[in-house]
Formats: structure tokens, sequence, C-alpha cells
């Protein structure tokens, strides 16, 4: 009965029948002949079929249907050896692949997991692949592998700050990416206040960046789709990895549990900044600590096959003290249980069970016992199906459901908990609800298109308050609504299109639409987020933000697809954006809606990538040309500015070399347009007191920033069972003072005029690690 309905399902939604030919399916998994692990993204081609092919799914599932005859399989995945398997199909048939890992070194390559040539053939655009073993010779800032750093090398992608690991996306904010950890949304992705990411690289084996064509079974987020997955575990024996570094050092096991069956896998990282300062004489220094820790987890179990089940889990946590006056500590939870099913040799569904919660916590104990607490928490049960209807059809349909929970803030004092200003404390509860549908067709030798229908919705529900306010932001309601009611539902249809024209296998134009329904936001008054920025849910008073992004771009490679070049144009139509009133109170404050102003945004530009993939030399150069503005009318008289984020050029270079096989030499250099920024025009004086004053926002710039990083990575030893290398890096090579922030202040020799200070976080970092496996 499921499968008759799914064919329906495909009839209406496709119009398109199979030919009255009769067709045979290949299919299986894809896998590391060393270690079991699943291969996502490799390319399962036909030798005799030009353009017929699939790509394995992320769990390195793949499906083709086939005329009857004899074949040669083709499989290729980057950093390995490219497999040719005869095939005589005269029936379904299933066959796993093993591939074996390439004896050469490719270096630092961030393209991972396609084919040579599926930038051009396919119908993603402003996609970025990254994976974790590919990016350990790229230098960051305190010399740890870190693949938000490096998405902040690519084109359309911007960071947030110096040294930070936040980045805006086309001109959305912070809060309109999507970051997701085994499918289960971070909502805070750094550690020490931004300088680390929450991502371990040891204990991950995939990142894709979705920025352009973003499918339909994604949703939430505005601006992009960051999708991280862990390491499964080694099937086939134990090992142990880690990294020894000046300010943080991590330690990875993993093994068979059962082997060839089940496996595992643990990753543990943690700061020891703090331990040094305890071998401080001054008792000030001795008592303040900051540190962060964090712990991945993975397992895995083949129960036959057609099913197989994964479990996995991340927790991590900063903290940070003052003496005994003043404590801070903030973190998330994550855990995700998965179901994947093989229905048939077409069809393949992943059921997933999904747990995610952020919060913090702040402690005064100078004078009062004051703890203050806030909570973001999710449950979501997301159900995916993939059917692979011919070779030139692959559909996908699901539904998810999330219940939110958000507790805005929660203050205790003393012994037990006494609310201060209890009515101005409201938790929050929604459910958000979607589900979508999309097809990719293939429908000539040079087109292809990717459509596709998504249905979001968010509802409030009880129990809780709600507010009804007038038009000049004063309270006139209070609206209480029972446990389990529905108060609030919004949303909307969001169609995906997609399109590629190929005029050879070498070159290919590509165009895509969006539209993205967001209902989550965040609500923050810095440059960069902070751990006690608030998320707010969409309400009676707060409309959920809608981003209609139209791209085109042309794709070209070069010398059998050594090199690639891209360029791609964006324009980005931002509805319901949210800002803050000046002097707004955005702490701990249930009417923090009658604080907001409401209006829209748009943000265009253009991107160009060159790529070298492989070779000696290899690495990119990608440039940003964009604009970022924003429209309120209570901000500015209604005049449009730039969005703090606004930068109008963005450059990166990156370059790898490999000096012998044991010496691989790195330098990135990074260019860009300074920050949108308000300052003051003038100021006056309120009672002996000189105050700032403002005039319009945004209207001014910091300075532009440029720095150059360096990395040295020396290989020690590598055999068949140890490995290990020394990895050298200097952060800002040229010890650039970029501007941090711009300080306001009165002149020490002349009390009656202000000057502006530029501050500086850091100069040349240097940097020392030592890597080892076994």
């Amino acid at each position: 009965m499921l499968k008759k309905i799914i064919i329906v399902v495909v009839l209406l939604f496709t119009g398109i029948f199979t030919n009255a030919q009769t067709l045979y399916v290949l299919s299986g998994n894809v896998t590391d002949m060393s270690t079991g692990e699943s291969l996502v993204g490799a390319a399962v081609a036909v030798a005799e079929k030009d353009g017929i092919g699939a790509f394995s799914n992320s769990y390195g599932f793949y499906s083709l249907s086939l005329e009857s005859g004899e074949y040669r399989i083709l499989v290729q995945f980057t950093g390995y050896e490219t497999m040719v398997i005869p095939v005589d199909l005269r029936k379904n048939t299933k066959l796993d692949i093993e591939l074996n890992k390439s004896n050469y070194e490719i270096g630092g390559v961030v393209v991972t997991g396609q084919r040579a040539d599926r930038n051009v053939t396919s119908v993603e655009m402003g996609k970025v692949q990254l994976a974790p073993k590919q990016i350990e010779s790229i230098p960051v800032i305190f010399g740890e592998p870190d693949i938000l750093k490096t998405i902040q090398l690519t084109a359309g992608v911007k960071p947030a700050g110096e040294g930070n690991s936040g980045f805006y996306v086309r001109g959305g904010g912070i809060d309109q990416n999507l970051i997701l950890l085994d499918e289960a949304p971070v909502y805070s992705a750094s550690h020490l206040l931004g300088f680390f990411s929450v991502f371990n690289s040891e204990a991950l084996k995939s990142a894709s960046l979705l920025k352009g064509s973003i499918p339909a079974e994604f949703g939430g987020r505005a601006s992009s789709v960051l999708d991280i997955q862990m390491n499964e575990g080694n099937m086939k024996r134990h090992g142990v990895s880690g990294n020894l570094g000046l300010i943080s050092s991590n330690l990875t096991v993993e093994g068979p549990i059962v082997k060839d069956k089940s496996s595992f896998m643990l990753s543990g990282r943690r700061t020891y900044a703090d331990l040094f300062l305890n071998l401080s004489s001054d008792d000030d220094i001795k008592n303040t600590y900051l540190y962060f820790y964090d712990l991945n987890m993975k397992a895995n179990y083949k129960i036959d096959g057609k099913n197989r089940i994964y479990l996995s889990g991340y927790l991590g946590r900063d903290d940070f003290g003052y003496k005994k006056e003043f404590g801070f500590d903030w973190g998330s939870i994550t855990g995700t249980l998965r179901w994947n099913h093989i229905f048939s040799e077409r069809l393949f569904a992943n059921t997933s069970l999904i747990f995610s919660n952020y919060s913090y916590n702040i402690n005064v104990l100078r004078d009062l016992d004051l703890k203050i607490r806030s909570e973001i928490q999710d449950v979501n049960l997301k159900q995916d199906f993939s059917f692979y209807m011919n070779a030139d059809n692959t559909l996908k349909f699901g539904f998810n459901i999330i219940n939110h929970r958000i507790l805005p803030g929660e203050v205790r004092v003393n012994e037990g908990y006494t609310y201060i200003s209890p009515e101005n404390i409201s938790r929050r509860r929604a459910v958000e609800w979607a589900g979508y549908v999309s097809n990719s067709w293939r429908t000539s030798d040079k087109i292809k298109l990717y459509y596709g229908l998504r249905l979001a919705l968010f509802s409030n529900i009880g129990p809780g308050e709600f507010y009804e306010f007038d038009d000049s932001g004063e309270l006139i309601e209070t609206i209480q609504i029972g446990k389990g009611k529905s108060y609030k539902t919004q949303g909307g249809l969001e169609p995906r299109l997609g399109f590629n024209y190929t005029f050879t296998n070498r070159s290919s134009v590509k165009a895509s639409y969006n539209r993205i329904y967001q209902f989550l936001h965040l609500l923050t008054n810095s440059t960069t987020t902070t751990p006690t920025d608030l998320w707010l849910p969409s309400s009676n008073n707060v409309k959920p933000q809608i981003s209609d992004q139209f791209s085109v771009g042309y794709f070209q490679n070069f010398k059998s697809n050594e090199f690639e070049s891209s360029i791609e144009f964006y324009y980005k139509n931002l509805q319901n954006q949210i800002d803050y009133k000046n002097g707004a109170d955005l702490m701990f404050n249930s009417t923090v809606e009658s604080e907001l102003v409401f209006g829209r945004g748009w943000a265009y530009g253009a991107e160009l990538m060159l790529k070298r993939n492989f070779g000696r030399l290899n690495g990119w150069f990608s440039y940003t040309w964009s604009k970022t503005m924003r429209q309120f009318d209570e901000i500015s008289n209604g005049n449009p500015f730039p969005a703090r984020h606004d930068r109008t050029h963005d450059i990166s270079v990156v370059a790898m070399y490999d000096i012998t096989r044991k010496l691989k030499l790195s330098a990135t250099w990074v260019f860009y347009t300074g920050n949108a920024v308000t300052f003051p025009s003038g100021k006056y004086e309120i009672d002996g007191k000189t105050i700032g004053y403002y005039t319009e926002r945004n209207g001014y710039r910091m300075p532009d920033y440029h720095r150059m990083d360096l990395g040295l990575v020396w290989q020690l030893r590598k055999t068949t069972r140890f490995e290990s290398s020394l990895n050298f890096s200097v952060y800002n090579a040229y010890a650039r003072e970029n501007a941090y922030f711009i300080d306001f202040r009165t002149k020490e020799d002349n009390p009656d005029e202000t000057e502006a200070v530029q501050v500086s976080l850091f100069r040349a970092i240097p940097s020392i690690s030592y890597r080892f496996k076994f």
C-alpha cells in the first residue's frame, strides 16, 4: 500500500511516467575500505552512458535505474582510488562498494566527496563542502583547525569579527544560519566568546554549507544551512588520535563494538589556560578562570542489510569566573537517534528523533547571592524519504515537527527560588511544523531541473502570556493561554527552484530561487553574538522573517577539472526584519516585543571563485562584491541604511604547497571593507556629563581589515599503524593592528575635545601543536 501511495505522489508531482522498457535497479552503499565509514557524495557513474549516474546520500546509499545489459560502473571519491566494476545487470542488484584511499597526498583541498565535474553538471549553486582532514594545514588563530574559520575564507561568507567563529552569508544575519550537527540545531556555535567554534575537527566527517539553491528538506533560517556530520567510528579496528596544542588539546578514540557490524567514536577537547593562572602569585588572577570543554559521541549498529541505527550526541560548556564574586557559564547539549531503512532498491527512509538545548547561567556573589538562567530547548521528530524513480528523477519528501521551549530569564535569590518581578518573566512555547516534496529531474543531456515545495507553519501554544500593545508601545492587554492551546499560527508555502544548462561537461549556467520562512529571531545589540543574546519566537507581535533569493551563475572547469572557476550573482529580499529602538531594554524582559521595530532588508552581490584542486600547489581565490541594506520607519527617518555587516569588498587567498612529502606550507591572506558602524556626530553636556549625539544609524565605517596567516605541517612519521606531525602557524604574520572597536574619550590635555582611539585585539600570534594517530 505504501509503495502505491508513493507512486501516485510521484506521478502527480512530476507528471513524468517511466518508459515502457524494463528497468532494473542497481543499489547499495559506498564505504571506506579501511574503516567501514560511509562515504557521502561518492559518484557512481555508468561508463557507457554519459551523464547517467548517482551520488551516495548522507548515509552512503545510492540507487541507479538502468536497462538490462552489461556495464562498467565507475566509482569516484576525492582522496580515494577510482574503482571500475563490471556489472551484468539482468535483475535488481545490490552492490556494496568499498573504496581504498589514494596513496597520493592531496594537501588542503577544500572540495571533497564529489566527482571532478560535479560543480558544473549538478543543479547545486552556492554550495561549499569541507572535510576536516583536508583543512588541517590551513593556519587559523591559536593553531586549532576550525571548520567555521575555513568557511569564512570562501566567497559570500563574511566573518563576524577579528578571530570570531560567527559568520554572515549573503547579507543575512548570524541568526539566519541554520547550523546542524547530525541534524540537531546548534544555537551557539562558539567557545571562548567566539574565538573557537564548538566543532572539534577530530570528531567530524564532513560539512556542507548551502547558501544558494537550498533543498526543500531544509528550512527555518533565512540565509544558509551548515550541515555537519560526525564520524561514525572505525568498524575494522580500534584507534586513537589526538592533538596537543598550547591552548587546547583533544583526544579521539574509535573502533568496532562488533567488527563490521557496529562501531563507536568518542572525542573530547579542553582548554587549559586556567591551569596556568593557578600558578600566579596574585590571588585575583589565581582565582580567575576561563575555559571550555566539549565531548562528541557516536555509535551505530547494522541490524541487517536494510536497517541501521545511529546514536550521536554533543556536550559542550564554557565556564568563566572572577575571584569569588562573579561566575558565568554557557553551553549546548544535542542528541540524535536515527533509523535508516531501505524499503526497496528505490525507496530509502531516514527517521530521526532530535534533542537540542542551549542555556546559560550567571552567578553574582558580591553582596547578593543572585543567579540568572536562560534556556532554549527543542525536541524534533523528522521523517525523510528518497525515492529513486528512474535514472532521470529522484523524488524526496518528508515532514518534521519541532517543539520549542524558551525560557527568556529566570532569577533566583539566596535560598530557593524567588522571582524578581515575575510578571516580566514569561516562558514561551511553540510548535514548528513542516512538510516538503521535491524532485531532481534530468530532462535531457543538457538540462537539469530541481523543483520543490515546502509548507512551513509556526504555532504559539500555552501555557503562557501574550501581549497587546498600542502604537506607542504601551501594554494594553495581557492574554493568558491555557496549557496545550494554540494562540497564533503563521507561515506559508516555500517554493524552491533550480536550473542547470550544461554547454559541455566543463561549462554550464545555473539559476535558482528560494523562499524561506524564519520563525526564531536573535536579539542582540552588539556587532557579534554574545552568550547572553536572546532568542525570541514569532508571535502576535513578531511576524516571521521571509527571505526570497534569486541567483544565477556561470561555471567553467579547465585542464581536466584541475582548475575550477565560477561567478554567481544574487539578490535577496528580506521581509519582517527586526531591530531595536534606541535605549531598548532587551534583557529578561517578557514585553521586549514593545522595544522592537520592524522593517525590511535587501542584499545583492557577485561572488567570484577560482580554485586549483590538485597538484603540489593548490588552493583558491575568492572575491565578493556586495551590498546589504535595511529600512525601518522608526530609524533614520525611514531612510535606508547599511546593515552592520555590510562590507563592499571581501577577498580571500588560500595557498598550500607540498615542499616535500613531509613538509606542507600554507598561507592565507584576507582583506575586507570595514563594517558599517554608528559613531557620535557630536556631543552635549547634561549635569556636567558629556553625552554623545547620534544622528544616523550605521553612517560611518570601521577601518579596512587585512592580515596574513602562515602555516607549516611537518610530518614526523607515517606508517600503516602510526602517524605523527607538528603543525606550526602564525596568525596575523605581519602584525597589523586591525581595529577591534573605536573608543571615544576626552583628551587628557584638552577636556573640551574628544578623540577617537582605535583598540586592537591581536598582533602576531604564533602557535604549535602535535598531532598523532595510531
